[in-house]
């Protein structure tokens, strides 16, 4: 195997690794805040659009952010090197920072079907900002650390999950401080602005591809030599979907079903995830990282079924921990675990897992929405129809509508538990020098 010709240590590396968890953790932020404000939106403008799709234009309006950044991770990455890993987290901020005041300004510069326009365009360039936060910070991350891939990427990652707390945090104390959706959406300038302070005079090294000597035409070369890779593109589709649809639908669905705020699951969950990603490396020294991925495709199907059955916060916070557990090592092992296998492919392999994740998840978003609009309108006769139920009429609706939506996404992964295992099971059985 070719080993880098620079020595990544002459870096900063502590400030790199401080400004790339921050660049997570603004990212996860403005995540965890489009979450919890898409009830209000859809409220105070989607259901004056269009009351009888308002659930689906739910889920568009999430959806874009990750059509934005799909876009930005697939572009970036073939361009990182060009770009500079330093110069790809400044625009990460500037389109946080940029995108946070289109959707915040939005009813104060257009009315009616303009409003969702600019919101959209806000969220789209959220979208941008996490494309390139995730274009550089793990090609940054294992270029830092070749030796230690899975542990620190987890780590940094780690720092997703923390943004998730505090901008889940932020909307629940705001709303009790009655500060509206537009002033809890703004506080996801104030870490974009830290990361643009720390940007400044850093240093930052080359890609580890490029410290091979590999060019970028050796790095798309590397696709049609690795079947295995769109194998594993392929399952990111899925893990992806496991994880970042539901975290962003949990507010909107379960909230009326549980009896608290569906964001208390987000805080738990992401708690959990925050703690158990520092321990990944012990964990990855004993187990494959297919071994982890199948285990956690079990225990996440399973909490994808169980999730529409609680009708408690008891049993609401139980069916996220499997949940949880099961999503927890998904998307930085995905990623450690193609970095580690194809190093001359580089940030494109890295982005291009990214890539299929955003567009998962721009997808399974509105058909979530589509799904549990379907059903509760099926089952109550019309949107109208629903809405005019006494709560407790709606309660068995809702959850119907969350079961199906939820069960659909559950029979999907679920093909992940037999995948990762057969690929552990032939590895496992694979002589060592071969």
């Amino acid at each position: 195997m070719l080993r880098p010709m620079t020595d990544a240590t002459g870096y900063p590396r502590k400030k790199i690794f401080v400004l790339s968890s921050l660049a997570l953790f603004t990212a996860g932020l403005s995540f965890a805040l489009r979450a919890a404000i898409i009830a209000a939106i859809e409220v105070e403008v989607l259901r004056e659009i269009d009351p009888a799709h308002s659930d689906a234009l739910a889920g568009e309006l999430l959806g874009t952010a990750f059509g934005g950044f799909a876009l930005t991770l697939f572009l970036g990455s073939v361009f990182l090197e060009r770009i500079g890993m330093g110069r790809s987290i400044l625009l990460c901020a500037i389109c946080f920072a940029a995108g946070t005041g289109v959707a915040v300004s939005a009813s104060t510069l257009a009315s009616g079907a303009g409003v969702f326009d600019l919101l959209r365009a806000g969220f789209l360039l959220s979208g941008l900002g996490w494309g390139f936060m995730e274009a550089s910070v793990n090609p940054l991350t294992a270029a830092l650390y070749p030796d230690d891939k899975t542990s620190r990427l987890n780590v940094v990652h780690a720092w997703w999950p923390a943004g998730l707390i505090a901008g889940t945090l932020v909307a629940l104390t705001a709303a009790e401080m009655g500060i509206g959706w537009r002033g809890q959406f703004a506080f996801v300038i104030l870490p974009a602005l830290g990361c643009m302070y720390l940007y400044v005079g850093t240093a930052f090294p080359s890609t580890e591809r490029a410290a091979m000597g590999a060019s970028m035409g050796d790095m798309f070369r590397e696709i049609p030599k690795s079947p295995m890779f769109i194998v594993l593109w392929l399952c990111m589709l899925l893990t992806s979907a496991a994880e970042l649809a539901p975290n962003q639908w949990f507010d909107f669905a379960l909230t009326k079903s549980i009896g608290i705020r569906g964001a208390w699951i987000v805080v738990y969950v992401s708690a959990m995830m925050f703690v158990f990603r520092h321990f990944a490396g012990p964990i990855a020294h004993r187990l494959s990282n297919m071994t982890i991925l199948c285990g956690s495709a079990v225990l996440a199907v399973i909490g994808l079924w169980i999730l529409p059955y609680a009708d408690s916060a008891l049993t609401g916070l139980l069916a996220a921990t499997v949940w949880g557990l099961g999503v927890c090592f998904m998307w930085p092992t995905m990623l450690a675990n193609v970095s580690e296998r194809y190093p001359r492919g580089g940030e494109l392999f890295i982005g291009l897992m990214g890539v299929a994740g955003a567009i998962s998840t721009q997808y399974v978003l509105p058909a979530l929405g589509s799904i549990t609009g379907a059903t509760k309108r099926e089952l109550a006769g019309s949107a109208e129809a629903f809405a005019a139920l006494h709560p407790s009429a709606q309660a068995p609706i809702l959850q119907s509508a969350n079961q199906a939506a939820f069960h659909t996404l559950a029979f999907y992964v679920a093909a992940l538990i037999f995948i990762f295992g057969a690929i552990a099971l032939f590895e496992r059985k694979k002589p060592a020098d071969t």
